[in-house]
């Protein structure tokens, strides 16, 4: 056996050593924008910056280089977004805990998930999942991550009276995004190898000649520096705070973290399994994916010891799924990349939203297949099916949508007298959901 297939679970007559690298470098670009918004939202509890940018990217090293080496998967992971906010808005600023309170109810977290995917009772819960909301759930991430990359490029902009609304496409961001979108289109229906890499970097090369007109700077701005050393962590290393560990506070916190980052960790691996074929079509199951949980907790513990946030999955590794990345290699390319970015963190990121926008919106597309067999002329299965999905970018939660799609699954088959197609297991999730959302 070659040391790639003893690594990355590589097999040489099916994948391809190039298309697993940029695969690996498509999926670090369209989820590198964690490095800078990660301590702009610490910096609202006067975390220091660069030690949270070190802590981000360690996080996200260590979780990824676990599920390349170990789950042998192209997934990458780093702290994620929603839970970040969680941490900062609701935890600390919102209930009034510390930062250290915040990490150690991450670090609980953490453990329980281990102890939950060793005794594989998330492994049963992912195949609790009726096949029909499974491929709700590929095609609701498919348009959850296209709507990041709509609002990422200014497409999408916020409004009082409609919530959302259609943003400027004529200026700034969103005519360099939408320009980006036809080159990468047109790469990708070309069949260029690469296509939705190259879309990114073509498109960050035309920001340096399409001016923002809030700021009259160029989009793409070239940095001043490019190399800078890493700063040290030590101001947030295992900064934790035993004291109220049995306090009603920890036990809410640590739920609602360990609620959350199950779901959008499920959601991410059901969906991109599923927009890329390799669900097993006999019974629906994801091989392999007690490892890939696993990956997850010991990431989400490393990243609580470094001074971050809970660190999950990433629904952009479906970017890299999409250049067809299908190993470790893939995960492995990524862990690399966040590592030099410790280092060329100025050139990262100074490839703006606009330029992976695009990346983001074709694979949405590439993710909505699955909803083609779904039973559409079943109410009973379409309902479900039609709430999961549009309840994703709705809600701008992939856990919400999927507890949604469940409820209203066990509800409808309820209600149609179609008792005997409802799982027990179903029954106590829908029960166990619906009480999350009345009690926290």
């Amino acid at each position: 056996m070659s040391f790639l297939a003893k690594a990355f679970g590589f097999d040489k007559a099916k994948h391809n050593v190039r298309t697993e690298i940029l695969a690996g470098l498509t999926t670090f670009l369209t989820m590198a924008y964690i490095l800078a918004v990660n301590p702009g939202i610490f910096s609202a509890l006067d975390m220091p910056g660069g030690a949270v940018f070190t802590a981000t990217a360690l996080a996200a090293i260590v979780g990824t280089l676990v599920m390349a080496l170990y789950a042998k998967k192209p997934f990458a992971l780093a702290p994620g977004m929603g839970l970040n906010a969680f941490f900062v808005f609701t935890v600390c600023l919102g209930m009034g805990h510390s930062w250290q309170f915040a990490l150690t109810a991450v670090f609980l977290e953490g453990i329980i998930f281990i102890i939950l995917t060793l005794t594989k009772v998330r492994t049963w819960l992912i195949n609790a999942i009726p096949g029909t909301l499974k491929k709700a759930i590929g095609a609701g991430i498919g348009l959850f991550i296209a709507f990041i990359g709509l609002q990422n490029a200014g497409i999408i902009a916020n409004s009082d009276a409609t919530l959302v609304t259609l943003g400027d496409i004529t200026h700034g961001t969103g005519l360099l995004a939408l320009i980006g979108l036809f080159i990468t289109a047109g790469l990708v229906m070309a069949k260029v190898r690469g296509g939705i890499l190259w879309g990114i970097l073509i498109t960050a090369i035309l920001g340096l000649f399409i001016k923002d007109p809030a700021t009259g700077a160029a989009i793409t701005t070239l940095p001043s520096k490019y190399v800078s050393l890493p700063e040290s962590i030590s101001p947030i290393f295992c900064k934790f705070e035993w004291g109220q560990i049995l306090s009603w506070d920890m036990l809410a916190v640590v739920f609602t973290f360990l609620f959350i980052d199950m779901f959008d960790t499920m959601g991410t691996i059901i969906g991109v399994h599923q927009g890329a074929g390799l669900i097993d079509k006999g019974n629906e199951e994801i091989p392999g994916v007690e490892k890939m949980f696993l990956a997850d907790s010991i990431a989400t513990i490393a990243g609580a010891c470094f001074g971050t946030s809970t660190t999950t999955t990433y629904v952009e590794s479906a970017s890299g799924v999409g250049e067809g990345g299908r190993t470790g290699l893939t995960a492995f390319s990524v862990a690399v990349l966040f590592a030099l970015a410790l280092f060329l963190s100025p050139i990262f990121l100074a490839i703006p939203g606009a330029a992976t926008a695009p990346a983001l919106i074709i694979v949405g597309v590439m993710m909505m297949p699955s909803i083609k067999t779904i039973h559409w002329e079943d109410y009973c299965k379409a309902i479900p099916a039609f709430i999961t999905i549009i309840m994703m970018p709705l809600a701008y939660s992939i856990s919400d949508g999927i507890l949604l799609g469940v409820i209203s699954y066990v509800l409808c088959h309820a209600v149609a007298g179609k008792f005997k197609d409802i799982s027990i297991t179903m029954w106590i999730l829908a029960i166990l959901f619906i009480c999350k959302y009345i009690f926290i």
